[in-house]
């Protein structure tokens, strides 16, 4: 205790050093004392938590006069409900969960994000038995491996046969307002799969209204033995959990997130808005922690990733095998047992503006929610935006961002152009299916589809 009391005086006089330093000039912004020292963030076993372990492990978080306290939570619905009920002061989230809070759909709460976690970091596994089925329909390379990305086409036949037979096809994803339904859903869809409406408006949550593939949530630790045990035929989930499946020998991941969408955004770190009012230094802190976690973890072509692995493979974070979440993180990816391929891309935390909370990348997801009926009634565009300003924080990430180019911890270059940024990444076409993407017009984006809703259609 007393060390910690040191500890804590010791910090307390550089924050103090660094405001006399501010008012000097020294800095272009003083920062205040965090006004909430002591935190307890939420996380799930994946490996896309990991900006918050590094952010912890190298002191990036007391380096701010943060005292965190970093818990594994049972599942989403546990770690939502405690930063919602204040338990958790913030937490590793996937990005739909704030916005279905905002505009109430499953729980009503106001969530905001400054800062995204990650791009990629998904994929879709399928059980041995329904990779044998698949194979005669997928092209091979010279070398006999299968042409990648492979497409749902390759897996419609297997799909067709069980609905001929009677039998349901099921598949697995983690939550229904995750990326990985969305992503599992897009990429069956534009196979000519249909996963299912949901229709809340008529008290059907389920998903499966209209459905070939049956999909539903499953904890993502527990998707290889749901797998194993034939519950499930496929499905779709962050790392390890799906090179879990290679390594068990007991089904074959076909599809990366990276491979339906290059760079789409994935994880964000939430916080209740409430908290950002309350203790608006402690929630740029935090923020600053997390840009440099996350700059740590991609720095010098990924040469931290196996540091990075080593962290997460602890019983207290990931908990899974070195070599497991190996296989993703530094820069491969295994499909098929012995088929390891280059994925330098997989795990995404800070180029490519990863952690910049864009207004186009929330838009997509309330895009999808809509395509699939989570959303019940048609929107106007500006609804879309609204919603997206309403979550998703830039302001606060500025903030964070800039005082670090003021201390020259980072540089301007690491970051967006703040004072062109416009919140919308440029129009994005690298989807399986070729559709282009621009957020600034989600109605349009929508009636491309030729499975999903659009405006006008009503379930």
């Amino acid at each position: 205790m007393l060390y910690k009391q040191l500890g804590r005086i010791v910090e307390r006089v550089a924050l103090v050093s660094g405001a006399l330093l501010a008012a000097m000039g020294v800095q272009a912004e003083k920062l205040g004392y965090p006004e909430k020292e002591e935190l307890r963030l939420g996380f799930i076993k994946l490996t896309d938590m990991a900006p918050i372990a590094i952010a912890y492990e190298k002191g990036f978080f007391e380096d701010e006069g943060l005292y965190v306290t970093v818990e594994a939570q049972a599942n989403w619905k546990v770690l939502l409900d405690g930063v919602i009920d204040g338990r958790l002061d913030g937490a590793h989230m996937l990005a739909g969960q704030p916005i279905a809070a905002t505009i109430g759909y499953g729980t009503k709460a106001k969530i905001i994000t400054p800062f995204s976690m990650d791009l990629n970091g998904n994929g879709i596994t399928v059980s041995n038995e329904i990779w044998e089925q698949m194979k005669p329909n997928i092209p091979k390379m010279d070398n006999g491996l299968p042409v990648h990305p492979i497409k749902a086409d390759a897996l419609k036949p297997v799909v067709d046969k069980f609905i001929e037979e009677g039998k349901p096809f099921n598949m697995g994803m983690v939550f229904p307002v995750s990326t990985h339904n969305y992503e599992l859903r897009y990429w069956l869809a534009a196979g000519g799969i249909h996963p299912g409406f949901y229709a809340p408006h008529k008290g059907d949550t389920s998903g499966q209204i209209n459905a070939d593939a049956l999909l539903s949530v499953t904890p993502p630790p527990q998707m290889p033995a749901t797998l194993e045990a034939g519950t499930i035929y496929g499905y779709c989930v962050g790392e390890p959990w799906n090179q879990q499946a290679v390594f068990k020998n007991i089904g074959v991941p076909v599809v990366t997130d990276y491979e339906i969408w290059k760079n789409n955004p994935e994880k964000v770190f939430g916080i209740t808005e409430a908290f950002a009012r309350k203790y608006p230094n402690t929630t740029i802190r935090l923020t600053r922690a997390l840009i440099r976690a996350a700059k740590w973890l991609d720095e010098n072509d990924n040469a931290n990733r196996p540091e990075a692995v080593k962290i997460l493979a602890q019983a207290n974070y990931v908990g899974a095998d070195y070599k497991v979440i190996a296989n993703s993180m530094t820069g491969t990816f295994e499909y098929e047992k012995g088929d390891k391929r280059p994925v330098p891309d997989f795990n995404v935390f800070f180029r490519y503006n990863a952690t910049y909370p864009y207004y186009s990348d929330a838009i997509w997801y309330l895009t999808q929610m809509r395509r699939w009926g989570q959303i019940s009634e048609d929107k106007p565009d500006g609804w879309y935006m609204d919603v997206a300003r309403e979550v998703y924080r830039p302001d606060i990430y500025r903030k964070a961002a800039e005082s670090l180019i003021a201390e020259k911890r980072m540089q301007p270059g690491d970051f967006p152009d703040f004072n062109s940024e416009d919140g919308f990444r440029p129009q994005q076409t690298h989807f399986i299916d070729n559709i282009v993407y621009d957020g600034r017009n989600p109605n349009e984006y929508l009636s491309q589809f030729a499975i999903g809703l659009k405006q006008g259609d009503k379930l």
